[in-house]
């Protein structure tokens, strides 16, 4: 009879906030249980946005990772000391000449 162990709890940082997590979790599901939806902006119209496909094909939920920006949150899984920056900030306006 095998025993059942619980998943290892690691600490990541998401937005300068530390939290705790289940090392192996897609950070989707972390983002996501911790209250974060919106993940990025639209470059185009600043619109925000968030998880979609859940599978890695429609780069909705694009974050930045251990300084790699452009990672898909959905295909990554969560490691100690992973440190996740959202895209939700306003974009800069354009300077009116």
């Amino acid at each position: 009879m095998s025993t059942n162990s619980p998943p290892q709890t690691v600490t990541v940082t998401i937005d300068g906030t530390p939290g705790q997590a289940w090392a192996g979790q897609s950070l989707t599901a972390v983002l996501v249980a911790a209250g974060i939806w919106p993940l990025r902006r639209n470059p185009v119209n600043g619109q925000l946005r968030g998880p979609f496909c859940g599978m890695g094909v429609c780069l909705e939920c694009e974050v930045t990772i251990n300084g790699r920006p452009g990672s898909r949150s959905c295909t990554a899984h969560v490691s100690d000391g992973m440190d996740i920056r959202t895209h939700t900030e306003p974009l800069p306006t354009a300077a009116h000449g």
